[in-house]
């Protein structure tokens, strides 16, 4: 555990306000009726049936997983629309883990399409009126659940209801062949996996108060896919209204584009249809899976749910080769994130000094090296980091800078980026974290959950000093001011201010920590990307021939890697609006 602040009493001149609200009768009649119906305790009574949670060993948070908020998009579900979920008689118990959507894990397909739930933490008070973290898990879209993140300590430090959702993953999520087209303008944009995202939000608007949640007091965040995600809510006509703030952990812009999108689905499926001898080649199998041939649909909903899951897996951040979020026109605009038409909410973007570093480690380059090989092999070493060091730098641009940049002329509200620099302290952190992993991909999770879950279990030490419970204990109520009223300042804070323009002003405020206490301060730093390939261009740290197959290798193709493609002329470009 990193650190432990009581609960608090929340932000009075908000609970003033919805106090008013709901004597004026501003709320809705279900928020309402919702809301008259929370009592302290474990079971709550939702539109569609009583659920039965818990309490955490330690008694200060209540929790509820698997609670259903859609039909199950099975059968002749399976692509389309998410429908409301029916009513159950008795208690639902909301205790067990809740199911994973298929996937691919440690090598095997797991999962049930019957798993659009959510999962749901609070603290254990009477307190109503809370305000609303709505969580997207990261995974590429492909993998990954609910239960990934821990929030049981946040719901407390934060006095606020948190809600993890499961959504369609893989080509169940995201899947726009012509054959799967039904006349229904959502569905046919393929995005299913943000069809779900909008059916959840809905279900929190008709049952948060439920759990003293303030339906009206959204803040909609997701890690990664989900940060991703959560950036194409926000130019997206179907989240139109459905939140108020929004946080984008290490997340960025990235959509996929329609048509070409269509060829690589089929491409992926094409080893299947002849494999079940319908064509007997797969380009024969492509053309057929491009059509609108009704044998194509039956086809593709007669297809076992570990089958599709176990396509497209060796994505590793990469568009094209699982393209999702397609700029369909509909549910995300053609012309993406150069619209005009953003959902302006107060929005947070964070990210890290070496976010591509378990991508580095983990890619087939390295991964068979060991961490003291990396470490003391000076050749494997010198290429692991020219990887990791530009592959992170501009992942880091991509995650942020790019986005604010993006955004700043034509999005009005403010907006809030942050940069973990903690991590690579080696006197703090140790020498195999600060040498090859440093402030990675998920940092903030650790500070923001007090759990060193996940990645950072393998390095407890790291976090167990004062230095790091301070970063925590700061980031924490920095999160907890954003959730509450869409400003992440407050008193003992140091001011975090949001972007002006695109060329000058503050940017990033930089987290960091010494062994004894934080280290925050404000930056108008920018990093021109055109810098980091010129950089890149001058290293003699490897060689020439080492640092062509590492760009072509290692680094092309990802998210980040759309300048660095076009400027080393790389065929594996992704597929994706600029």
């Amino acid at each position: 555990m990193l650190y432990r602040n009581p609960a608090g009493n929340g932000r009075n001149g908000l609970r003033r306000i919805a106090l008013v609200a709901a004597l004026i009768g501003s709320w809705s009649p279900t928020a309402l009726a919702a809301n008259a119906t929370y009592r302290a305790g474990v079971a709550q009574q939702t539109l569609y049936g009583e659920v039965d949670g818990a309490e955490t060993n330690d008694g200060a948070t209540l929790f509820w997983r698997g609670v259903p908020y859609a039909a199950a998009p099975v059968g002749t579900l399976r692509w389309k629309a998410p429908e409301k979920p029916a009513a159950w008689t008795g208690a639902l118990d909301a205790t067990g883990d809740a199911p994973l959507c298929p996937q691919m894990t440690g090598g095997k397909a797991l999962g049930s399409e019957d798993c659009l739930t959510l999962d749901i933490w609070r603290p254990n008070t009477d307190e109503t009126g809370l305000p609303v973290l709505f969580y997207i898990h990261g995974g590429n879209n492909q993998g990954g659940n609910s239960g990934t993140v821990d929030f049981e300590q946040l719901a407390v430090n934060a006095d606020a209801v948190v809600v993890s959702v499961n959504y369609r993953l893989g080509l169940l999520g995201f899947n726009n062949l012509p054959a799967l087209k039904t006349g229904n303008p959502q569905e046919d944009s393929g995005n299913y996996t943000l069809l779900d995202l909008a059916r959840a939000l809905d279900w929190i608007d008709a049952n948060i108060a439920a759990f003293g949640g303030n339906a009206d007091n959204i803040t909609v965040s997701g890690f990664s896919a989900g940060g991703r995600d959560v950036m194409a809510m926000l130019i997206s006509p179907l989240f139109h209204d459905k939140f108020q703030k929004a946080i984008s952990f290490s997340g960025g812009m990235t959509l996929a584009d329609t048509e070409e999108s269509t060829g690589l689905v089929a491409d992926a499926i094409a080893p299947l249809v002849v494999e079940a001898g319908i064509k007997p080649d797969d380009e024969t199998a492509r053309q057929w899976l491009m059509s609108t041939d009704p044998t194509v649909k039956d086809f593709l909903y007669d297809l076992p749910n570990d089958r599709l899951a176990g396509l497209m897996t060796n994505a590793g951040i990469r568009m094209a080769v699982f393209p999702h979020l397609y700029n369909d026109g509909v549910v995300l605009p053609k012309e993406g994130f150069e619209t005009d038409s953003y959902n302006a909410v107060p929005l947070m973007m964070t990210t890290g000094t070496s976010e591509f570093s378990l991508f580095a480690r983990f890619d087939p380059e390295f991964a068979a090296a060991s961490d003291t090989d990396l470490i003391d092999d000076s050749d494997l070493n010198a290429r692991y980091r020219f990887a990791e060091n530009y592959g992170s730098k501009l992942y880091e641009i991509f995650n942020a800078q790019d986005s604010a940049r993006e955004m700043i002329d034509r999005y009005d509200a403010p907006i809030y980026t942050t940069r973990f620099a903690w991590g690579e302290d080696p006197q703090i952190v140790g020498d195999t974290m600060a040498d090859l992993y440093g402030s990675f991909h998920g940092i903030w999770i650790p500070f923001a959950t007090e759990r060193t879950s996940g990645f950072a279990a393998q390095f407890p030490e790291a976090f167990d000093n004062t230095g790091a419970q301070d970063l925590a204990a700061k980031f924490g109520t920095y999160l907890r001011n954003f959730m509450w009223d869409g400003d992440p300042n407050g008193d003992g804070l140091t001011a975090w201010q949001p972007w002006q323009n695109a060329d000058s002003g503050p940017t990033q405020l930089i987290l960091n920590a010494d062994m004894k206490k934080a280290d925050i301060r404000m930056s108008d730093e920018r990093t021109p990307y055109e810098d980091v390939l010129k950089a890149m261009n001058a290293d003699d740290t490897i060689s020439a021939e080492a640092k062509q197959h590492l760009i072509e290798t290692v680094l092309d193709g990802r998210w980040f890697s759309f300048g660095l493609d076009r400027h080393y002329d790389n065929e594996n470009t992704w597929v994706g609006v600029e």
